[in-house]
């Protein structure tokens, strides 16, 4: 029988492994559990050339902290590399935390702000409370170490931007040239996130249009969908496809029989315990690779939307070419997250530069 790998996880702590079966047979357990030691085997340097060309708005451009924090992508790096050392899932959950920030009203880090007795912020939504505590250490961390030699100078949303790039590519993924200039958002509410950000039970012609609203194509939610290969999920968001499904089947027909079955250990009926998550990548979950995508080709897709990728025909041939090819994979992931990333950005006069990205500055 096929086993998932799977998580413990808390609100402010999301990186307690708890019997990672599947991960056994490629991984020994020793290596697992000490976390330190594949980042220095991960590591690519697989740069993206940036087609899309440079803005010539002073306001947003490559070189934008030239003169006034020429170390800012150093800086960040640095701080990444030594967050990922103490926790693996921080990758993962920084793309998470940056795609929901983008994909709600722009790149702006208002998902990082925190509720206050007067508003409740994005980041409390319903949907965004399973964001992980580890995504949003990093960029704090990161924003705080900028202050240190830049103060008042880099901005949380660049932070976001340029730290997510970089966690990316050092589990593994590619490295793209990070555009700079976004101000930070002065408004960060709740009741924005509905209708912004994908569900478990749209079908792929809904996600379509969701992804055209903000200026990206089929090829590109496809692309940005392979970052589940680092990433994880609650049980709840997969419990309806191995558990009575319909009349027909009591497990979802297009997952992996045994597949579902090890799902059920970690993800019982009654008395589900809400801290635990899945790996999304039943293979390789802490690689960024394209087995995702080959994933789907053999059932393994953890969520609804993600299997549903490989089957409609819409959305099949990227799947296929994809699995195909990881460098395609790569180059149409950083080509995508180029164009995520400048989503309702905010440039000129408009926001802030935020002195802590969890609060508005007084």
């Amino acid at each position: 029988m096929m086993l998932a790998p799977y998580i413990s996880t808390t609100h402010e702590q999301r990186n307690r492994l708890v019997i990672p079966s599947l991960l056994m047979a490629i991984t020994p357990l020793s290596l697992i559990l000490h976390r330190r030691f594949f980042f220095f085997y991960l590591i690519l340097s697989t740069v993206i050339p940036c087609s899309l060309g440079s803005t010539n708005k002073v306001h947003f451009s490559y070189g934008f902290y030239k003169k006034s924090c020429p170390n800012v992508e150093r800086i960040i790096r640095n701080v990444v590399s030594q967050k990922l050392v103490e926790a693996p899932v921080a990758a993962a959950g920084a793309l998470r935390i940056f795609f929901h920030d983008c994909f709600v009203k722009g790149c702006d880090a208002s998902v990082l702000i925190a509720s206050s007795k007067s508003n409740k912020a994005e980041r409390d939504s319903e949907i965004n409370l399973s964001l992980p505590g580890d995504g949003f250490h990093v960029f704090f961390r990161a924003k705080r170490a900028e202050e240190l030699q830049c103060p008042g100078v880099v901005y949380c949303a660049d932070v976001m931007a340029i730290a997510t790039r970089d966690l990316v590519n050092l589990v593994g993924g590619p490295r793209w040239e990070v555009q700079k200039g976004r101000r930070d958002g002065l408004t960060s509410r709740a009741s924005r996130v509905a209708g912004n950000l994908p569900q478990a039970n749209q079908t792929i012609s809904q996600l379509i249009s969701l992804f055209k609203s903000k200026g990206l194509s089929a090829l590109d939610m496809v692309a940005l969908s392979g970052g589940h290969t680092i990433g994880f999920s609650h049980c709840r968001e997969f419990i309806p496809r191995i558990y009575s499904y319909n009349e027909t089947f009591d497990i979802d027909p297009t997952m992996n029989h045994d597949y579902a079955l090890s799902l059920r250990g970690p993800c019982p009926r009654k008395n589900l315990d809400p801290t635990v998550v899945a790996l999304n990548d039943a293979t390789a979950p802490f690689i960024f690779d394209n087995a995702y995508y080959r994933n789907l080709q053999k059932g393994l897709g953890l969520l609804t939307t993600d299997q549903m990728l490989g089957v409609d025909p819409l959305t099949r041939s990227y799947v296929n070419l994809m699995a195909r090819d990881q460098q395609i994979f790569f180059n149409s992931f950083a080509q995508a997250m180029m164009k995520m990333s400048k989503i309702g950005i905010k440039t000129g006069s408009k926001g802030e530069i935020r002195r802590d990205c969890g609060s508005f500055n007084g």
